[in-house]
């Protein structure tokens, strides 16, 4: 009887592949949106909530200016004592301050004649910075006088005829303000008489010929 042949071989176990597609990689995209609201909202809360906290908030609008009517108009050779400081109308010299910059105080009773020809007189406090009294130059019109002020109630004061306006400083936003409203005479007596031509001696003086209006 004959021999049967062996078997064949098995052949090797099949490698199973799966066909189920591979999971995505989560997303940094929503990460990265939360991190940059969230440096926004700091950046936010770090510009905010010093101006809520301040103390005195300087104001934006002209509701503090204060108001004088019924001024007097009349001459006077002598020394007025002015309820107000510095003065906003009433009694004054005979000539007026020619209109520029005063690196020394300047007689009030001759300041007063120009605030009547409706000069804007910006007094600042003698200790102001250097910088600020330059910002205040700058920003002094044509029709103007600046001038230190000894015991000044502010840092800078603005005065037209009748208006007065107390600053805390030469970047207060309420000096153009001021000036847009009031720098063109339309409180003044004599809104078109102009400080120009007045005398330069910021001590004033009394009436010189010609000069009297």
């Amino acid at each position: 009887m004959s021999e049967l042949p062996p078997p064949p071989p098995y052949p090797p176990p099949a490698v199973l592949v799966s066909s189920a597609p591979t999971p995505p990689r989560p997303s940094r995209g929503p990460v990265i949106a939360l991190a940059v609201i969230g440096v926004a909202i700091i950046a936010c809360l770090a510009v905010a909530v010093p101006m809520f906290l301040a103390d005195d908030p300087v104001p934006t609008d002209l509701r503090a200016v204060r108001s004088y009517d019924d001024l007097a108009v009349d001459h006077t050779g002598e020394d007025v004592d002015y309820p107000q400081a510095p003065a906003v109308g009433g009694p004054h010299a005979p000539v007026w301050l020619d209109c520029g910059v005063y690196d020394e105080p300047v007689r009030e009773e001759n300041a007063v004649h120009d605030l009547e020809h409706g000069t804007v007189w910006i007094a600042y406090a003698p200790d102001l910075a250097g910088d600020e009294v330059e910002e205040l130059v700058d920003a002094l019109p044509q029709n103007g006088i600046l001038a230190p002020y000894p015991g000044l109630g502010a840092p800078v004061v603005v005065t037209v005829w009748g208006r007065q306006l107390e600053l805390t400083g030469a970047d207060d936003p309420r000096l153009p303000l001021f000036l847009h409203r009031y720098g063109g005479g339309e409180t003044a007596p004599e809104p078109f008489a102009s400080c120009a031509g007045g005398v330069r001696d910021p001590e004033g003086g009394g009436e010189e010929p010609g000069t009297s209006v």
